[in-house]
């Protein structure tokens, strides 16, 4: 399993030595219950810790740097419980490399209208101080997500959670590596792209390997392994013989586990989170891998085919964000144009991501035209339902754009009995017709990063923090 080491977020609260030591007593008594409370909820993803008040400008320049330094440090949450000067934050805030968040909210949810007078409006104004350290962010054009509403409840410790997810991914973005079996697929346009932009742009090392480096690991696999893997897949799938006798059909699925336990191996050895194949350089592999590579991916690693990387790093980025459920390589296929059920088939060749599979996967051994080796060994399962959304990035030649398209995911109702892959099912928003052609027409790629467990906002909020133009589709 490809994991995230353990993160933490840094919770800082603004105020000031003008109100008194007492009352600054108060404010960090007020963040301690908070800070608490929080990590308490059992709704964030990530635990938060209180740092001592922000008062100086020497003090907050010394957290943000400190965060910076920290690995295990993922991003900042920022609570002004009084007023905070902005010029304060200044040095801090430009220092800043990692992804912040500003609370807008306020210890007490409502004004306490018989007792309130000025020393409970000095330490408690939040509204204040919020626009003021707002102007700072907005002047120093830091992208910061803002997220405002009464700190208990449970939309807005929602978002709080959606952010944490999207500043670990963007914190991980800069060790996403991908290792390249081969190169592009020959005359396609859509997967090529800049590799030394992408890696200054997004933090994604794109490496190239030939195919015989990856047959060397292949091929020093041994006998016993494989079949120790081939108990474990009895345990896990179906089986489904086919037309096949039943020595043949276990010799190709064996292929796919030799080959699963060899690509594991060489991204393991290089620090490799993602990788492409490609039909058309299999010098020395007995099949495409299929099912090597839908178990893989079922375990976090980032996979597009045709030697498309761009895809295979966003395809790691999203499951970092979406902790490894319910995301995975997509390719539109075919579309369904009966009026009334409009929507698109969503498949490919061998390598769907059976993080998505709504059913028990079975284990399929069928012929493939392309690649001209023997039939391969896939996972077959039908798609889950839910709201969701599709992303796709593209080189556009001047710039890189991304894609992302919300859509409804729905299960097949009809079976496809001669169709060997899995397949899944959705209609783009806002309706069939203005989400396919409003793709087309914004130039989105054939290859798709699909969740069903992130929002279009989470990526949107991850493009601004790299400067990425977007297009939302909903």
């Amino acid at each position: 399993m490809v994991k995230v080491d353990k993160k933490v977020f840094w919770f800082v609260v603004g105020s000031q030595h003008l109100y008194g030591e007492e009352a600054l007593g108060q404010v960090k008594k007020n963040a301690e219950e908070i800070v608490s409370a929080l990590n308490e909820s059992g709704k964030l993803p990530y635990p938060i810790e209180l740092q001592e008040l922000a008062v100086t400008a020497d003090k907050i320049t010394n957290i943000m740097k400190e965060i910076n330094y920290r690995d295990e440090v993922a991003g900042v949450i920022t609570w002004m419980h009084t007023f905070s000067p902005a010029k304060m934050w200044i040095r801090g805030t430009k220092l800043l490399q990692k992804p912040l968040l500003h609370l807008a909210t306020q210890y007490n949810e409502r004004i306490p209208w018989d007792t309130i007078d000025m020393d409970f409006m000095n330490l408690n104004q939040a509204a204040h101080g919020d626009r003021e350290y707002g102007f700072i962010n907005a002047r120093l054009k830091k992208n910061n997500k803002i997220v405002v509403g009464y700190w208990e409840r449970e939309n807005v410790q929602q978002e709080i959670a959606d952010w944490m997810d999207v500043a670990v991914g963007y914190n991980e973005s800069f060790h996403i590596k991908v290792a390249r079996f081969g190169d592009n697929m020959r005359n396609v346009g859509v997967t090529e792209g800049d590799k030394v932009e992408a890696q200054i742009q997004f933090g994604w090392t794109v490496d190239y390997y030939g195919i015989g480096d990856l047959v060397q690991y292949v091929d020093a696999v041994k006998e016993e392994e494989v079949e120790a893997l081939f108990s474990e897949y009895k345990e896990l799938y179906d089986f489904d013989h086919g037309d096949y006798d039943e020595e043949k059909w276990e010799k190709h699925v064996k292929v796919q586990a030799q080959q699963e336990i060899g690509i594991r191996r060489f991204l393991e050895a290089g620090g490799y989170t993602a990788f492409t194949t490609n039909f058309e350089d299999l010098y020395g592999m007995q099949q495409l891998p299929g099912l090597a590579v839908q178990r893989l991916m079922a375990e976090g690693y980032g996979f597009a085919g045709e030697g498309d990387w761009k895809t295979a790093a966003l395809d790691r980025l999203m499951k970092i964000m979406a902790h490894n459920k319910n995301t995975g390589f997509m390719e539109d296929y075919t579309y369904e144009l009966a009026e009334g059920k409009e929507s698109i088939l969503q498949s490919h060749m061998l390598e769907v991501d059976p993080s998505l599979a709504v059913n028990k996967p079975k284990i399929v051994v069928s012929p493939l035209s392309m690649g001209d080796r023997e039939d391969p060994a896939r996972l077959v399962f039908d798609g889950k339902a839910g709201e969701g959304v599709v992303v796709s990035m593209a080189d556009f030649g001047t710039h890189y754009k991304l894609l992302i398209n919300e859509v409804d995911a729905f299960e097949p109702t009809e079976e496809a009995p001669n169709l060997p892959v899995a397949r899944l099912l959705w209609t783009p928003k806002p309706d069939f017709q203005q989400g396919v052609k409003t793709w087309i027409e914004s130039g989105g790629g054939h290859h798709t990063v699909l969740s069903l467990s992130l929002s279009s906002e989470q990526i949107e909020t991850w493009a601004k923090l790299v400067g990425l133009e977007t297009i939302i589709i909903k």
